[in-house]
C-alpha cells in the first residue's frame, strides 16, 4: 500500500502519468485493431476498456501499489445507491438536452427505417458503452488523476486532468470547439463526483447513464449514429442548440446540463468514501442521508 511518506516526486510522477497513458494508448490502438472487424463503434469502446483496465493493472504492479480497489473500485455499502444516483443524474442531463427541445416544438422525430428498433442490438450497445465508460474512467479517473491529486491537490488536478479528457476526444468525428468545450466540463465534472463520492462508481454510472440514454432519442453521441429505435431527432433550432453531426453534446444545452449536474452533486447526499492515493483529500465524510 502506498504511503504519504513513500509519494513519488515531482520527476517520478511525471513519468508515471507518461508511461501509464502510452500503456493505455498502445493497448487501446492494439486492441482497436483487432476488434475493427466488428465495427468502429465496438472497436473504438472496446478499445478503450482494455487500454484502461490492463494500463491500471500493469502501474499497480509495477509500481507496487495495491489492487483495483484501492483505487476506488471497492464495492461498499453506499456503492449502489452511487450507481443509482449517478445513472439517473447521467439519463436526466440527457433526457434534457434531447427531450426539451421536443418538448417546446424545437425538434420532431421521423422513422428512421435505416435503423430499425432492435432490442439484441440496444442491449449489445449498452454493454458496449458501459465498458467504454468503465475504461474511460480508469484512464482519466483513476491511478494518474488520484496519484497526481494527492501528491499535488484536487483542485490542481481537475482542470488539467479536464483538458486531458477533451483532448482525447478531439479526433472524434465532427468536433467542434463548443463539442471539445463542453468535452471538458464533463471531465472536470467526472472528476469533481469522484471527490464527492470517493469511489469510481459515480462517474461511471453518470458517464455511462449519459452515454446510453441520449443515443435511444435518435441523435448521435460524440459523432457516432447508433440508431437504437427506429427513429430519429430532427431539429428546427441551429447547431448551436443541435450541436449538428457530432450531436448534442456539441450544444449549448449540454453546457447548461453539465453546469446544472455541478450543482446537484454539491448538494446530492453521499456516503464519501476514502481513496488511499489521496489521504488528505477526505478528511470529513458527507452525512449519509439515510442515517
Amino acid at each position: 500500500m502506498l504511503s504519504p511518506a513513500s509519494a513519488p516526486s515531482h520527476w517520478i510522477a511525471g513519468v508515471r502519468v507518461v508511461v501509464f497513458l502510452g500503456l493505455a494508448y498502445a493497448i487501446q490502438f492494439i486492441a482497436f485493431l483487432l476488434l475493427q472487424p466488428f465495427g468502429l463503434f465496438i472497436g473504438a469502446a472496446l478499445g478503450v476498456f482494455f487500454g484502461g483496465v490492463l494500463a491500471t493493472v500493469l502501474a499497480l504492479r509495477i509500481y507496487r501499489f495495491g489492487s483495483l480497489t484501492d483505487i476506488g473500485l471497492a464495492w461498499h455499502n453506499a456503492a449502489g445507491r452511487h450507481v443509482l444516483i449517478g445513472a439517473s443524474l447521467g439519463a436526466g442531463a440527457a433526457v434534457f438536452v434531447a427531450g426539451f427541445p421536443w418538448l417546446i416544438d424545437k425538434a420532431y422525430f421521423v422513422p428512421a427505417p435505416e435503423y430499425p428498433f432492435s432490442l439484441p442490438g440496444m442491449l449489445l450497445v449498452g454493454i458496449v458503452l458501459l465498458f467504454g465508460a468503465f475504461g474511460e474512467e480508469l484512464i482519466f479517473r483513476g491511478y494518474p488523476f488520484q496519484m497526481l491529486a494527492g501528491k499535488y491537490g484536487t483542485f490542481q488536478i481537475l482542470l488539467p486532468a479536464g483538458v486531458l479528457f477533451a483532448a482525447a476526444h478531439a479526433g472524434n468525428l465532427s468536433s467542434s470547439p463548443l463539442a471539445l468545450f463542453n468535452t471538458f466540463l464533463w471531465g472536470v465534472l467526472l472528476g469533481y463526483s469522484l471527490l464527492r463520492s470517493g469511489d469510481l462508481w459515480l462517474p461511471i454510472a453518470i458517464h455511462f447513464g449519459w452515454n446510453f440514454t441520449l443515443p435511444l432519442f435518435g441523435v448521435n453521441l460524440s459523432g457516432f449514429r447508433m440508431g437504437l429505435t427506429g427513429h430519429s431527432l430532427e431539429w428546427r433550432a441551429s447547431e448551436l442548440w443541435s450541436g449538428g453531426s457530432y450531436g448534442p453534446e456539441a450544444s449549448v444545452l449540454t453546457l447548461l446540463a453539465v453546469v446544472v449536474l455541478f450543482f446537484v452533486l454539491h448538494k446530492v447526499p453521499l456516503t464519501q468514501q476514502r481513496l488511499p492515493l489521496m489521504p488528505d483529500v477526505f478528511e470529513e465524510e458527507v452525512e449519509d442521508s439515510a442515517e
